[in-house]
């Protein structure tokens, strides 16, 4: 029971109030060191979510070889042949003739005929007709044989249950488990099928009841045939109008010569590569910018300035604050969480040491493609590009561009290209970073801010469990001195009263 001043008249209440701020103050400092650290924690992961890019785009942009092997390929007869780059570091050129183009294989149920007793399907039924009705009974299995995707015949199998299959199920099967596409066209009551790939063969069904049911007796077939061409002097086939060599992609689009037919000179199709230029030149600065902008990024964090004055902010506190001066407060109390950190630090002084030096045999430098370090010391180390010396090293050899930035030193890691020793400093800062902040949905005792938060914690729970025995106590002692103050009271009046007063 709390008595709140009735016999001495004081407010208790307010005393007691302004006694626990006064032993709540240890408290409130172990909770915004705790809120500094979470402010800490979130700035670490958010630095490891940058550098977690970088390393993602310099994999990307500068290891892989895609980036360096764009190229420009011209073709005098784009109408005829459509050719492009899809890997290869080397340039391709010469001659192509185009004897005939690659077709897939087709077949019609039955025949042309629309008579009724060639329809698969009585006029005025659907798809939707059940396999059953139409007198197959029980699990029938259907043999296809067509081009595969290896340009090679292959048999595939499709089996049925009669009991709840339509000729739609049925259609549906054959498309996704064999190599032909099929469909029934209700016009002339007849299925079709396309064989998925080109190449000479055709389209054969072994089975015998369904193959029955379905008029695929006497069927209509016409075989796929090979793209047959000549390049560079040499006549090859293909199953497909689209191939690879060398890394180029060729699409033949139409014949241009025959040249079995004596006296007949067919067109000839030259082609020829170079390298991108304009592209490769695109990905190299882009990935200079994002270099230059994560090093702005990092040394400002561990430049910023740290307002000691400013803490995090209690419930209190903020309770007597507007929300704009709440914003500007933490902004300041915010400000300065990775100020000095020795990891950082550390890890720009490798990646600027990284870029000296040089790559390979030839001793090749990043000044040598045009690439130089700022020399305003205010930079920090920013990478400034001299876009004519960078265009004409790559012109002249984009495969040594490359290998500036992506070689694998192997067991000799100065050997290294610069993008690769980069990409090793940032991933071992990672790892660093993380034993102190850990990485989303770590537990705290993983990393090292977690296990002091996890601390804290405690301290916390500690702290406030002896707050109420100290609130409790002081209850106690005010109710108490209320108590013997009203016995006083009670024994002065008594007295004055016996006197006759």
């Amino acid at each position: 029971m709390k008595i709140s001043g009735l016999a001495t008249g004081m407010d208790t209440e307010t005393i007691i109030k302004n006694l626990m701020d006064a032993n709540r103050i240890p408290l409130d400092k172990i909770t915004q060191k705790k809120q500094y650290m979470q402010w800490q924690l979130d700035d670490y992961r958010a630095t490891n979510r940058k550098l977690f890019d970088f390393s993602q785009k310099t994999l990307d942009t500068m290891i892989l070889s895609t980036s360096f092997a764009q190229k420009t390929v011209s073709v005098s007869s784009p109408d005829d042949v459509a050719i492009k780059n899809m890997s290869s570091t080397s340039d391709f050129s010469g001659s192509l003739q185009i004897h005939q183009l690659a077709k897939n294989a087709t077949m019609q149920s039955k025949s042309t005929s629309s008579a009724p007793e060639n329809r698969v399907l009585a006029e005025g039924l659907g798809t939707d007709q059940k396999l059953s009705d139409l007198g197959l009974t029980g699990k029938q299995t259907i043999e296809i044989e067509a081009m595969n995707n290896k340009g090679v015949m292959e048999k595939k199998s499709v089996i049925i249950d009669d009991s709840d299959e339509t000729l739609q199920s049925l259609l549906n099967k054959i498309n996704s488990g064999t190599d032909v596409n099929a469909f029934y066209d209700a016009h002339t009551g007849q299925i079709a099928m396309t064989s998925k790939h080109g190449g000479a063969g055709g389209i054969a069904i072994t089975d015998g009841a369904l193959k029955t049911v379905l008029k695929f007796d006497g069927a209509l077939s016409i075989p796929g045939q090979n793209a047959d061409f000549t390049l560079n002097g040499l006549r090859t086939e293909r199953p497909s109008n689209t191939f690879q060599i060398n890394g180029f992609e060729m699409t033949l689009k139409q014949v241009t010569g025959e040249p079995d037919i004596p006296g007949v000179v067919g067109k000839t199709i030259t082609f020829s590569s170079a390298p991108d230029t304009e592209k490769i030149f695109d990905s190299v600065v882009k990935y200079i910018d994002e270099y230059n902008k994560l090093i702005e990024d990092l040394n400002k964090q561990v430049r910023e300035t740290k307002y000691r004055d400013f803490h995090a902010l209690s419930a209190e506190q903020k309770k007597e604050m507007t929300d704009k001066d709440i914003e500007l407060w933490e902004e300041k109390a915010k400000s300065g969480t990775l100020r000095n950190d020795s990891d950082i630090t550390s890890m720009l002084n490798k990646m600027r040491t990284a870029l000296t030096g040089a790559v390979g045999e030839n001793g090749m430098t990043l000044k040598d493609i045009g690439i130089t370090t700022s020399k305003n010391y205010l930079d920090n180390g920013k990478l400034v590009i001299n876009e004519t010396d960078l265009k004409k090293a790559i012109n002249d050899d984009p495969n040594k561009v490359h290998e500036l930035f992506a070689k694998d030193g192997g067991t000799n890691a100065a050997e290294n290209g610069f993008a690769r020793r980069l990409r090793m400093i940032v991933d071992d800062s990672q790892k660093v970073i993380a034993k102190r902040a850990g990485k989303v949905g770590d537990v705290n005792d993983t990393f090292t801010l977690g296990r002091n938060m996890k601390d804290m914690d405690k301290q916390i729970e500690r702290f406030e469990e002896r707050l109420l025995q100290v609130e409790s106590r002081l209850w106690k002692q005010f109710n108490a001195m209320e108590s013997a103050i009203q016995r006083l009271n009670s024994q002065s009046a008594s007295i004055m009263s016996s006197f006759g007063g």
